[in-house]
């Protein structure tokens, strides 16, 4: 009997590992795993032949079944040399292709011509060189297609137009030469041949992009222009002189269209005195056309972006300020097709191109849904635009110190809860990018937003290092700043989570990092915490708009004991993130556990009281008790607690309906 179970238990696990195994694209793993072996690089990645390339490798998408790769993105991974022959090839379900930012040589791999299922292909900033293959027409599902900043010379294949579902076409700042095909696709709209050397005319498919897209070419201004009209065949008669009525008609004509001028400009006036909270990018869309129109910028969409517009679309809609932070202004941008944006305009960046476009390319490989995503950047002489999603519910600055009204967001605490701990889980995962050595650097209440599931989401990564050092870290951290950090771009993860529990104060109190009590003097939230736990009326912390929810205190005590100790003057007594965010995770488990063994005391406990939520003494503490002397009694008890970390004997922390059980 034992044998035949053990047999039978043999079979039904390599059944298992059958099924297991079947799943994995065992194939399409192979061929990565002979491209990789093949090919220099510095990054050392995670692709292992005993590991799941779908679960476990990075830059690796599959399929819903995953039974076919489907995605390969290896950005900036430092790999050089030529394209392996026979190993992408036989991806044959791919789609998406990113190689972007390396060192790659050679000609163009023919080989990628046989993924006839791709719809993106990024090679941009590498050493590839030589004409490009004369058919292109195999990709008929392709839609963007990026082999900017390298070395491609020779004519555009007039078989690009044969790309019907061609979306953007990136040839900028290479070598080829030769007239500009026609390339008559209609669902084209975005494109950049500038810094080549072009030549001829501009076909008439074209004629719809801007200038700027041709940039550095040896194309004529007057290119550009459509063809005049054909002069009139009619001939035209001149009369010697106007009668009186015609010279009447005039006059009148001309007080009516002077009327009429003047109406419209007091409307004007009018309008924009009604309207000075709303601006739009246009204003600035001169000296921005003129830079762009030099070959100094673009704006660079990332892979995963699925709106399309281009530079023209964003300066032409209409926007909204929605504040000026630390690294400039944020506007809300309403495209025409492609819904709306958030577009922040960066102010005292203190690198140049390249630096910037790096730190760019870092920022948009980190994703996680609570981390907003960089959707796209603009970089020129003058302007640096980054693009991210639109949240509609506005920050959480906002949320917490805005109007009140009725149209207003309730933050109660169950949201101010999420918020924290997806926030927290947002930050946890950037910290262990890049080896445990990233960054967020201006983590704040205005900088955290309610993602779809009305979790915080974290936004403004990785722009603290690109800032000038001109204005004072005090000013721009507004309350923030952890005390060690001086120099605003030198910021570290301990810093990071001193700013998170500022931030996790502010939740619990309502009140801003730094804010006036009405006369001259200002309070800093984190001085103003530490002196009321220290004067034993901890209840005093916590937003008199918590106190409407029953059950809630121990739940607050615990973040306020996670929020000071994130705010230790010591870099090194800081927790990390990932245990903030297990703490934050436990919270409420944890008190569940707890009051469900609520019928059995701990030794040494009082007996039980129960006392309702309106036997409260003062109205804003938060403390319950059945009298004054229960309630000055639990005050004087909560700071030990908060300050050794330690349970009293008498003080079970749980709920009996509704009340503290002492």
């Amino acid at each position: 009997m034992g044998e035949k179970f053990g047999f039978s238990t043999i079979l039904l696990f390599g059944a298992l590992y059958f099924i297991i195994a079947r799943a994995e694209p065992v194939e399409d793993k192979q061929a990565l795993l002979d491209f990789i072996n093949n090919i220099d690089h510095r990054q050392n990645l995670n692709w292992d032949a005993k590991t799941s390339a779908c679960n476990d490798w990075n830059g690796v998408t599959c399929n819903h079944d995953k039974s076919r790769i489907i995605a390969v993105r290896l950005p900036e991974v430092g790999a050089r040399g030529r394209i392996p022959t026979n190993t992408l090839a036989r991806l044959s379900a791919l789609q998406i292709l990113s190689l972007r930012s390396n060192g790659i040589s050679g000609p163009f791999p023919s080989d990628l011509l046989k993924l006839r299922n791709l719809t993106a292909l990024y090679l941009q900033f590498n050493k590839f060189q030589g004409p490009l293959p004369s058919e292109f027409s195999v990709w008929k599902h392709l839609s963007v297609l990026d082999l900017s900043s390298n070395d491609f010379n020779g004519s555009i294949p007039l078989s690009i137009s044969n790309l019907t579902h061609l979306a953007a076409l990136y040839l900028a700042n290479n070598s080829f030469s030769g007239n500009i095909p026609d390339l008559d696709i209609p669902s084209l709209k975005r494109l950049d041949l500038s810094g080549n050397n072009l030549t001829g005319v501009v076909p008439q498919s074209l004629l719809r992009f801007p200038p700027s897209v041709f940039a550095g070419n040896s194309i004529s201004p007057d290119k550009f222009l459509p063809p005049a009209l054909p002069p009139t065949l009619s001939p035209i008669r001149h009369s010697s002189k106007l009668s009186e009525p015609a010279l009447l008609g005039i006059v009148i004509g001309s007080c009516v269209l002077a009327l009429v001028l003047i109406v419209l400009l007091l409307m004007f006036m009018i309008r924009k005195k009604k309207d000075n909270k709303r601006t739009t990018l246009k204003s600035n869309k001169n000296d921005m056309s003129s830079e762009h129109q030099k070959g100094n910028g673009r704006l660079v969409f990332f892979e995963d972006c699925n709106i399309v517009f281009d530079l023209e679309d964003l300066l032409m809609a209409s926007a909204e300020v929605l504040g000026k932070g630390t690294f400039g202004t944020t506007y809300k941008a309403a495209l025409e097709d492609a819904g709306t944006v958030v577009v922040k305009r960066l102010k005292e960046v203190n690198v140049g191109r390249k630096d910037f476009e790096q730190q760019m390319e870092s920022v948009a490989n980190i994703r996680h849904v609570n981390v907003a995503a960089l959707r796209a950047y603009y970089y020129s002489k003058d302007e640096k635009l980054v693009v991210y999603d639109y949240y509609n519910q506005g920050s959480v600055s906002s949320l917490l110190h805005g109007k009140h009204g009725e149209d207003r967001f309730p933050l109660d605490w169950d949201t101010r809860l999420r918020i924290a701990i997806g926030a927290a889980r947002g930050i946890a995962h950037i910290h262990s990018r890049s080896g445990g050595m990233l960054v967020h650097g201006n983590i704040k209440a205005s900088n955290i937003f309610l993602n779809s599931q009305r979790y915080g989401c974290v936004s403004d990564l990785g722009l603290a290092t690109l800032m000038s050092p001109v204005v004072p870290p005090v000013i721009r951290a507004a309350g923030y700043r952890a005390p060690e950090v001086t120099d605003f771009r030198k910021v570290s993860q301990a810093s990071d989570i001193y700013s998170f529990g500022v931030f996790l104060l502010e939740l619990l109190t309502g009140k801003s990092p730094i804010h006036a009590t009405g006369t001259d003097e200002v309070i800093h939230l984190v001085r103003w915490v530490n002196s009321v736990v220290h004067e034993e009326w901890t209840g005093e912390v916590f937003d008199v708009e918590l106190l409407r929810y029953p059950n809630i205190e121990e739940e607050l005590v615990t973040m306020l004991q996670i929020g000071m100790s994130s705010v230790d003057r010591n870099p090194e007594k800081r927790p990390k993130m990932g245990d903030v965010v297990k703490m934050l995770e436990d919270m409420r488990s944890t008190n569940a556990s707890n009051c469900q063994s609520n019928g059995t005391k701990s030794p040494g406990s009082s007996p039980s009281l129960t006392p309702p939520m309106s036997g409260m003494v003062h109205q804003k503490s938060w403390t319950l008790a059945v009298s004054q002397a229960s309630d000055v009694f639990s005050l004087g008890v909560l700071p030990f607690e908060l300050l050794t970390g330690e349970s009293p004997t008498d003080y079970r922390g749980c709920y009996e309906d509704g009340g503290f059980v002492r």
